[in-house]
């Protein structure tokens, strides 16, 4: 009878932990983050997406205000056709705003900070963000050095 209480209580204390695991999970993937309250998508162009990835958070100052939507490639201009998601409440980003994908942390995820422009007009549904910034490719600027050090050695 005893024993019986014990695993019981055991069995709860493992299955309060897994509940546990599971919510911390989701906090840390930031899938809580940005309930979609209505949002607005805008299209960037990049020459290199280097890694991002569908749901890669899009911040402003450091503050999350939307989403990656979708990343798919331009057959006509051979660059990466990217959709964000910005949360209705940033309406009056200026219309010459500029994108960069950028690493955060020591893992390396990648996300795409806006800047914001000087312009009185602002982004509107399905409009390009013209000014962008690819990512950093640790391989091409490990080449570039390389390639500069031997070209000094001649």
């Amino acid at each position: 009878m005893q024993y019986k209480s014990i695993e019981i209580l055991v069995g709860l204390f493992v299955s309060l932990c897994i509940t546990a695991l599971f919510f911390l999970a989701l906090q840390v993937s930031n899938f809580s983050d940005l309930q979609d309250n209505g949002s607005y998508t805008v299209i960037a162009h990049f020459e290199n997406v280097g890694g991002l990835k569908n749901k890669a958070l899009v911040s402003m100052a450091g503050v999350p205000i939307g989403r990656v939507a979708d990343i798919s490639f331009d057959t006509d201009s051979y660059d990466a056709l990217v959709k964000l998601r910005i949360d209705a409440r940033y309406n009056k980003m200026p219309s010459d705003t500029s994108a960069s994908i950028l690493t955060s942390g020591l893992l390396g995820d990648k996300y795409i900070g806006l800047t914001p422009g000087g312009l009185d007009e602002f982004l509107q549904e399905g409009d390009t963000i013209e000014l962008t910034q690819s990512a950093l490719v640790l391989e091409r600027l490990i080449s570039q050095f390389l390639f500069n050090a031997s070209d000094k050695d001649k």
